[in-house]
């Protein structure tokens, strides 16, 4: 008999990944991926979600922060961990996933390409009002450094508001279908932007295997 059909947040990850893979990579795993779901019995609810946040995503985020509460990884795994028993309330989920979620986006954020634009527009700005090359520079670089730190604080806050309460909500409910509409492959997204950007590496450089990682599910 065969089993129920894949849950249509899976679709949302399995793009992400496989847009970011080389092209005969992408078409063989794309291929095995196919087996595996055909094959599959696919247990309703969150339960695959959980997992993988609570065993994958959140060390791997835990290993890759700096400038972050420890306590913030290991409260939110614990709900997730805890999801297949008694649920959390959307409350409960919306405090968890606040401080985890503003130091996910910010570290996403390219600062590196911010940082480029900013100083090179504040540098012939300040050119063209007549600062010496040297003062220009200068100038340059402390605008840069502001504004890209502001534009990640923006960028982190935007996130959090936009998807905090719907996440929340989702998790505490256990709906399938309104997880799949809080953009999943987005947020698979950030978390390879933030883990593949820790070692000073472009955060493109690296986005298959980054994929991989953040997709793959360490088992309890």
């Amino acid at each position: 008999m065969a089993g129920a059909p894949p849950p249509s947040w899976l679709w949302r990850l399995a793009t992400a990944v496989h847009e970011h893979l080389p092209s005969a990579a992408g078409a063989d795993w794309a291929a095995r991926l196919h087996g595996l779901l055909t094959a599959a019995e696919h247990s309703a609810g969150l339960h695959a979600v959980h997992v993988r946040h609570a065993h994958t995503v959140l060390p791997l985020l835990a290993e890759t922060a700096t400038g972050a509460e420890p306590a913030a990884f290991d409260t939110l795994g614990a709900l997730h961990r805890a999801a297949r028993g008694t649920p959390a309330g959307r409350d409960t989920w919306r405090a968890a996933l606040g401080p985890v979620s503003l130091w996910l986006h910010s570290a996403a954020c390219d600062r590196a390409g911010s940082y480029a634009e900013g100083h090179a527009g504040a540098r012939d700005h300040a050119l063209a009002n007549g600062l010496s090359a040297a003062e220009a520079q200068t100038y340059g670089h402390a605008y840069a450094r502001l504004s890209t730190d502001a534009n990640a604080r923006a960028c982190a806050e935007a996130h959090t508001e936009a998807l905090g309460d719907a996440l929340a909500s989702t998790y505490a409910a256990g709906d399938t279908r309104a997880y799949a509409d809080t953009y999943p492959g987005a947020q698979l997204r950030a978390v390879v932007r933030a883990t593949t950007a820790r070692d000073g590496a472009p955060q493109a450089s690296r986005p298959a295997e980054g994929l991989r990682v953040a997709l793959s599910a360490r088992r309890p």
